[in-house]
Parts: structure tokens; C-alpha cells; sequence
């Protein structure tokens, strides 16, 4: 009798683990692999197949939650930060042109992050997550190697008709690639510090090998300049110092780079010591992003209801102007599109939820050997997507797998600070 009710224990354990698997998979591959950029808008907002997808994922992660996984840590998840950042973005539907179709793209970014969510409370071990982290690591960067052989003209990104391509895999674009392949890097290294040497020096290496093949030299430079932050602290017995530098990190980046539309020092130095002062154009975008957020600085202008939309294809452009800043798909800083969509006040709010408690939590986590290596993974995760999301938008943008990274690390410094990660399942 004791056995069978251990041998179903066990069975239980391993089925968390595989839906875990299954959920981070899909979340980050998504059911539209290989898809061009140009089809990314359509098929996100209202395409049926991720609607039908998504929606399945989330009834199946619903499905776990109840059956696979631990009350205890599951009750570790939510937060009053959380909710109200929730509420929020749900007012902030309220006063856009179509408040009902803001109301469903906003449930389809929360379908996205309750998988996120799920498939980080399923494992009961360090052992289940380092599986889930294999798992879901071969399967994307098999896939994005295999599109590379297979569809070299949907894995690879053109920006001159007689370049080179550009890897990106199976996501849309090589910007999504990018932080993608880091954070399995930063993957590799923590199985590696665990101990599963192959597993992670073969992730860790074809994902390194893959984002040095995306073009991205502001991306490359970060991986390890975030390993240096991370790992340097605690190696010297300060792990204090590492979430001091993450935030210093993040706010000298900031300054000099949406920090140059504020300050004109800054402006001038960047001017006078950067290969690309303009950030390939994006600074003319911030000016006008800027100057549109002083209309609406406390509500913004509705979820996602300023690119794309009559808020800024109505309004004339200075003459002076570089160029049409109106058609872009979002404004190059998440941080900015989160003000302009949403109000300055929720942005303080997502600062303080989605960066600051989380960089306290990493400082919260017990000192045991497997929580130090799993906050460590979510730290440099963090900063890595902090930082890229002063170059790109996508901070709620509904399953964009760097947003999904972003809140998988942020919700999994929350856990690793509040539960005590056991080296294997009992």
C-alpha cells in the first residue's frame, strides 16, 4: 500500500514536470513558428489559431494547477503589487477607442502569463526545473536551428536584399531571437553551476552560438556584462552588491539612451562618444512619444492604443522632423509605451512590481544552495530583459516570448524568495 501510494506520488511529480515542459514550450514557440514580421500584428491580435491555441494552453495550464501542483506555493504567487498593476491595465482598456477589443487583447496577454506563471509553481525541485529548462531549451533552439536548414528564408532576417541573414530562428523577428537565446545562455550556465555539465555546456553554447548569429552587438555586449553582475557579488561573498548593480546598470542605460531626449548633457555626450547617437533612429520616436505623453500624463491614451492607431497616424509631424516616426509598431522603449498607453502613475506602479520588489526578493532568498542558483538565473534574466526593454517594446505586449521571459523571471524570484527549492522530489 505504501508503495503504491509512492509510485503514485511519483507519477503526479512527473506529470508536473512534463506539463511544465509543455506549457513553457508552446508559450515561447508559439502556434505560429516561422511567422514573417511583416504577419506578426495580425496573427496576434486576431488570428484564430492562437486565439483557439492559447486558449487551450490556458485551459490546460488551469487544468494543472488544480490537479499537479503544490497549494503551498501556489499561494506564494499572488500579491496586492500584482493586482493592482492588474487593475490598472484593465481601467486602462476602459478609455480607448474599443474598450471591449482592448478588454480581449489584455486577456490574451494574461492567458499568456498565467502559463508562464503555471509551468514556474508545477516543479517541486530544482531537479524537475533543471528538466523542464532542458526540455524546453532543446526543443526551441532545435527548432530554430532546424528553420535555419528547413526555411532559411522565414529563420533568417534580411535587411538589405544582398546581406547575409540574420538569425531569428523560429520567432518573427531576430530582436525576439536575441533575448531569447541569452536567456537560455544564462540557462546553460545555471545547469552547468548545478552540475549537469553536458545538458548545460551544450544549451549554454547553442544558444550563445545562435545569438552571436542574430547581429545584435548592444545584445551580445549585455549577456556578459549581466553574467559579470550576477555571479561576480556572490563569488566574492556580496550578494548585497548584485541587485545594487542591476539597478545601476539599468539606470545608466537609461540615461543614456531615453535619458537623451530629457537632458541635453547627456545628449551631448552621447553625440560625442557613440558610434549611434540615434539608437538606428529611435530617439526621434522617445522626442515624439514625449511630446505625446504631455497630453495624457495620468491616464495615457488607453491599452495598446497609440501606435497603430488614429492617436498617431492623425496627428501632423513637425516639418524639421527626420522622418515619419507615425508608422512604427511600437515606440522603442517599453518603459515610454507603458506611460503613453497607460499613465505615468502605472508606470511607478510596474517599476516598483515588476523591477524593484523583485531585485528585494533575490535579496530575500534563503541562503541554501539551490535557491542562490535559481535566484541567480532569475537576477540575470531580469536585467538582461530590463534593459532590453529600453531598446524594444514589449512589455505587455500579449505572448511576445520576451515579455513571457521578463515575467518568468520576475515571478520566479517572487517563489525562490518565499519557498525552501529541494535538491530532488522526495
Amino acid at each position: 500500500m505504501i508503495g503504491s501510494t509512492s509510485s503514485s506520488v511519483r507519477i503526479q511529480h512527473q506529470a508536473a514536470t512534463l506539463s511544465a515542459a509543455l506549457l513553457l514550450t508552446m508559450a515561447l514557440v508559439s502556434f505560429r513558428p516561422y511567422l514573417p514580421a511583416e504577419n506578426v500584428s495580425a496573427a496576434r491580435g486576431g488570428d484564430i489559431v492562437n486565439q483557439l491555441g492559447f486558449g487551450s494552453l490556458g485551459a490546460l495550464a488551469l487544468l494543472s494547477l488544480l490537479c499537479l501542483a503544490n497549494p503551498a506555493t501556489i499561494a506564494r504567487l499572488p500579491s496586492f503589487g500584482w493586482t493592482l498593476l492588474i487593475g490598472l491595465v484593465i481601467f486602462s482598456t476602459s478609455h480607448t477607442g474599443d474598450p471591449s477589443t482592448a478588454l480581449r487583447t489584455f486577456a490574451f496577454t494574461g492567458i499568456a502569463v498565467f502559463v508562464v506563471a503555471t509551468s514556474l509553481v508545477l516543479p517541486r525541485s530544482a531537479d524537475d526545473f533543471s528538466t523542464v529548462l532542458c526540455t524546453v531549451a532543446f526543443i526551441v533552439l532545435g527548432l530554430s536551428y532546424a528553420g535555419l536548414v528547413l526555411f532559411p528564408d522565414l529563420a533568417k532576417h534580411y535587411e538589405l536584399a544582398d546581406q547575409i541573414g540574420l538569425w531569428r530562428g523560429l520567432f518573427s523577428h531576430k530582436n525576439i531571437a536575441g533575448p531569447v537565446m541569452a536567456m537560455f545562455t544564462f540557462a546553460g550556465l545555471y545547469l552547468m553551476r548545478r552540475g549537469w555539465w553536458w545538458s548545460g555546456l551544450i544549451i549554454g553554447a547553442a544558444a550563445l552560438v545562435f545569438l552571436l548569429n542574430t547581429g545584435s552587438k548592444t545584445t551580445v555586449a549585455l549577456v556578459p556584462l549581466t553574467v559579470f553582475a550576477v555571479i561576480a557579488p556572490s563569488a566574492l561573498g556580496m550578494r548585497l552588491l548584485a541587485p545594487i548593480l542591476a539597478l545601476a546598470i539599468l539606470g545608466i542605460i537609461t540615461l543614456v539612451t531615453i535619458g537623451t531626449v530629457f537632458f541635453e548633457p547627456v545628449r551631448d555626450f552621447v553625440l560625442a562618444h557613440f558610434e549611434d547617437p540615434t539608437y538606428t533612429g529611435r530617439v526621434a520616436i522617445w522626442e515624439y512619444g514625449v511630446e505625446r505623453l504631455a497630453l495624457h500624463p495620468w491616464q495615457g491614451f488607453g491599452f495598446d492604443n497609440f501606435w497603430g492607431t488614429s492617436n498617431a497616424l492623425d496627428v501632423p509631424l513637425p516639418f524639421d522632423m527626420e522622418w515619419d516616426v507615425r508608422n512604427v509598431v511600437h515606440g522603442h522603449n517599453g518603459y515610454l509605451d507603458i506611460a503613453m498607453t497607460m499613465g505615468i502613475p502605472a508606470l511607478i506602479v510596474f517599476l516598483a512590481v515588476c523591477i524593484v520588489t523583485p531585485m528585494v526578493d533575490y535579496l530575500r532568498a534563503p541562503m541554501l544552495r539551490e535557491n542562490v542558483l535559481l535566484a541567480d538565473l532569475f537576477l540575470k534574466t531580469l536585467l538582461f530583459t530590463s534593459v532590453n526593454g529600453l531598446l524594444e517594446s514589449f512589455f505587455f505586449r500579449r505572448a511576445d516570448p520576451v515579455w513571457l521571459i521578463f515575467v518568468f523571471a520576475v515571478l520566479g524570484l517572487r517563489l525562490v524568495a518565499r519557498t525552501r527549492i529541494p535538491t530532488r522530489t522526495a
